[in-house]
């Protein structure tokens, strides 16, 4: 259980450090959606 929650923090930071602003998390989370549905 400890692994599962070091590994999910890391992967927060990681991700959360890529993207330094709001509108950059937006445009990820966008981009994410938009890959879902050229992969479906």
């Amino acid at each position: 259980m400890r692994k599962l929650i070091a590994t999910s923090l890391i992967a927060a930071t990681l991700l959360l450090s890529a993207c330094n602003t709001v509108k950059g998390l937006g445009e990820d989370i966008e981009s994410v959606g938009e890959a879902g549905d050229r992969a479906i």
